[in-house]
């Protein structure tokens, strides 16, 4: 095949080893890469694999992906644009706006050096922050959904540069139009959230409140809280620790109708579960044990983590 040439700016790599790009450090080669650092890298990019017939992957921190040992036959397109503003007159609710290629960790702990609340509790989740609106991150009782205000995107239908408004990212829990409706249609290049200046930590999640049982905790004793918590279940990734070579957490809690939890007692003395308005939510950890799959169960070189069923 003769490939059609992009813009001589755009810089395109050949046979790229994938293993390195995600934190389970395993998978073979893209056939074609790129490293978008800018937004008309990303336009540039989604051109030449259209004209030149290329499946096209969209890879950020490559926290939530487990390559093949084949590689990829198409381009891979990691999304690397950085920066970080904040809006420094706004008193109350300033509008602070990523880059989708920043790391997430990096970017809680630069919310909370400013005293910025309302991301506090999602500290050490890996990733950019790109991939948190598309399956709407939450940890600890705290989503992105509740303090994103628009993302900006490249549309890859239009060819077109949009923004999102909160309202239309379609947020539910873990779900988004990213990942559902329009899946694969959007890019997201820049994610803007609207905080709360010197604002108090989120302590609704139990394992957490219980944590500060007696006190009262600024912002940054909920992110060292949480990254303690977090770095004992080896959701942290640390090369020291085997067990946080992994994708983090691959599953959600179930959100189930109360006649099926019913079914699923009739086998077991006590399910535990939670309230989800008309329905309720049944922790996937329970259900992956009673299943059989404890924690530290390996088949060959793939397993379960000693320290926490889900990842």
């Amino acid at each position: 095949m003769t490939l059609l040439i992009p813009n001589k700016d755009l810089k395109i790599h050949k046979h790229v080893p994938l293993a390195p790009l995600s934190t389970l450090e395993i998978g073979g080669t893209a056939r074609y890469f790129v490293r978008a650092e800018c937004e008309d890298d990303v336009a540039q990019a989604v051109r030449f694999a259209g004209s030149n017939d290329l499946d096209l992957f969209i890879l950020g921190g490559g926290s939530n992906v487990l390559f093949s040992d084949q590689g990829f036959d198409g381009m891979v397109l990691q999304i690397k644009l950085t920066g970080v503003t904040s809006d420094e007159q706004a008193v109350s609710h300033p509008l602070v706006s990523a880059s989708a290629g920043e790391d997430w960790d990096g970017f809680v702990a630069y919310c909370v050096r400013h005293q910025l609340a309302g991301v506090e509790c999602l500290s050490g989740i890996p990733g950019f922050v790109g991939g948190t609106p598309v399956q709407n991150v939450g940890a600890y009782g705290q989503e992105v959904a509740d303090s994103i205000v628009e993302v900006r995107c490249f549309d890859r239908i239009t060819r077109e540069f949009v923004t999102l408004s909160n309202a239309d990212c379609g947020f539910r829990y873990r779900t988004s139009v990213f990942n559902s409706t329009h899946r694969d249609r959007y890019i997201v290049l820049r994610v803007t959230f609207a905080l709360i200046k010197n604002g108090k930590p989120k302590l609704v999640y139990k394992e957490l409140s219980e944590y500060f049982t007696g006190q009262t905790p600024n912002l940054l004793d909920v992110r060292e809280a949480v990254l303690a918590i977090r770095k004992r279940k080896s959701m942290v990734i640390d090369s020291a620790d085997p067990n946080s070579k992994s994708a983090g957490s691959f599953f959600k809690n179930p959100v189930v109708e109360r006649e099926k939890l019913r079914e699923i007692e009739t086998g077991f003395e006590q399910v535990p579960h939670f309230e989800f308005g008309d329905k309720v939510k049944i922790p996937a950890a329970w259900l992956i044990e009673n299943a059989g799959f404890v924690k530290g169960y390996s088949l060959n070189k793939a397993g379960i983590s000693s320290n926490h069923t889900l990842a």
